[in-house]
């Protein structure tokens, strides 16, 4: 794959990625029903909700700086935690199985971004 090809994967996935994770934090700050009503499935407080968004926010703008790399490199580490950590505890719920294949697909396509970026560091 050429340069440009790069470029335009890494920035359509990662818009992407992004604007679902700050959707999601919004819904999480706002205290949306469908959140809470999430935790309590998995049983988790849910004084966590608007904590978890401002996370979420806060590894949005770690992805899209290009400035720090060590800052995004954790960024990339803390949504793959988090991701598989909510694929895990939807299935050991026994919630439904889109909501544990979910964060996986997220997590493919974090996975896309963070080739794309190391293809792209190494070929300046």
């Amino acid at each position: 794959m050429n340069i440009k090809t790069i470029k335009i994967l890494y920035w359509v996935f990662l818009g992407l990625f992004c604007l679902f994770h700050v959707f999601d934090a919004i819904g999480g700050i706002t205290m949306q029903q469908a959140g809470i009503d999430a935790m309590h499935v998995m049983h988790y407080p849910i004084y966590l909700i608007p904590f978890l968004a401002v996370l979420k926010l806060l590894g949005v703008a770690a992805l899209l700086q290009n400035k720090f790399t060590r800052i995004k490199e954790w960024a990339f580490a803390g949504f793959t935690f988090t991701l598989i950590g909510a694929s895990v505890s939807h299935i050991c719920v026994a919630d439904s199985t889109l909501f544990a294949i979910l964060p996986l697909v997220f997590l493919a396509i974090l996975f896309v971004v963070y080739a794309c970026w190391r293809k792209l560091g190494t070929s300046r």
